[in-house]
């Protein structure tokens, strides 16, 4: 996590003090070093320091966090320059690698490594003075024995048939999500807006920005109450409602249809997007979310000046396929062990839902 900060605050430092566009390249490019480091390491350390009974809200909290850090930068973007907001991307970065000084090592990897003296010390520390940790540091140091007597796993290994389900699920939900244009229409809002008939992009990102934190905030609540399977469900399919709404924005720009119509359409259509969809296999998944998005984003702009309307009826057909996977193939992990969701992975790439129905 330091060496990510170092990396986003170096990209910050280049935006800040371009001269031309290579300074601007190197600058989004050590920023993205950074967020793709931090954006695996940090969810695993959170698992890896909180107790089994809060790992959920933990980790639901973190993706809530990360929406309100972006949407106060879309917000700040809006009446600051570009040279400004990275200066002040600089401060959470800073503010990050000192509080990195006082926070403990994760528990798990210091067993791993074989430090138990520093295991207990950093557990008692994450627990409070007052709390036994005899029992969990003694769970995790028997976990750990038994995990290094299992043969070391390589990348090839995901795809052997007792995997296959998983990593299909897995790298599926990251291929779906990406090519549904979620990222692309965050990083072009502002653009998408302006296009669509909006005097500025700045009341539609704002619009935007009043509603992702409520929604998210909505999906952490609904997480353990509802099930993972009905929203991916939900959000796939809101997001394909959306990416209709804006693509019928531009059909009606196009079409010369009445103004008034195409800037409610893009609004609404922007409003609906989504809950975070989230997927595991590690490093695979990460790796492909991130090309996917990196795919996207750059093809955005060419997609746009071949059919705008066009884009984004791609980008909703693609959600409407994400729906269908989900109700074919993505278990529902609400209420189940991790040995109960393995073995439904594990039992053939045959629709899990009935499978699941008539477990019920």
């Amino acid at each position: 996590m330091a060496i990510s900060d170092v990396f986003c605050i170096l990209g910050y430092l280049l935006i800040v003090f371009s001269k031309n566009s290579v300074w601007l390249d190197l600058g989004r490019l050590s920023i993205g070093c950074g967020i793709g480091l931090l954006s695996y390491v940090v969810p695993v350390y959170i698992s890896e320091i909180t107790p089994k009974n809060l790992r959920g809200q933990f980790a639901a909290v973190n993706q809530l966090m990360i929406c309100c850090g972006a949407s106060l930068a879309y917000a700040l973007g809006t009446c600051i320059t570009w040279r400004t907001l990275a200066i002040v991307g600089v401060a959470p970065c800073l503010l990050q690698l000192v509080g990195l000084l006082v926070i403990p090592e994760s528990p798990r990897w210091l067993a791993k490594i074989g430090h138990s003296g520093a295991l207990e010390e950093a557990l008692q520390k994450l627990r409070g003075k007052e709390t036994d940790i005899s029992e969990e540091a003694a769970d995790i140091k028997d976990f750990t024995e038994k995990l290094q007597h299992l043969p070391q796993s390589k990348m090839l290994d995901l795809f052997q048939k007792d995997y296959i389900h998983a990593v299909t699920v897995g790298v599926g939900l990251m291929v779906l999500q990406q090519f549904g244009g979620v990222n692309a229409i965050c990083f072009y809002a502002s653009e998408i807006f302006v296009s669509a008939g909006f005097s500025s992009g700045n009341t539609g990102m704002l619009a935007m920005v009043a509603v992702q934190i409520p929604m998210t905030a909505l999906g952490v609540l609904l997480l353990d109450k509802a099930g993972r399977r009905p929203l991916l469900m939900v959000s796939a399919a809101g997001t394909c409602l959306g990416c209709l709404l804006v693509g019928l924005s531009f059909l009606s720009k196009e079409h010369h249809w009445a103004k008034d119509l195409n800037v409610a359409l893009a609004l609404m259509g922007i409003l609906i997007f989504p809950i975070h969809m989230k997927g595991s296999a590690g490093s695979l998944v990460t790796l492909v979310s991130w090309l996917g998005s990196w795919i996207v984003s750059y093809a955005f702009n060419f997609l746009l000046l071949w059919s705008s309307y066009g884009t984004f009826f791609m980008f909703a057909t693609i959600c409407g396929l994400t729906v269908v996977f989900v109700e074919w193939l993505v278990p529902e992990t609400k209420g189940r062990t991790l040995e109960e969701i393995q073995a439904s992975m594990n039992s053939s790439l045959t629709p899990v839902s009935s499978g699941i129905n008539r477990a019920a």
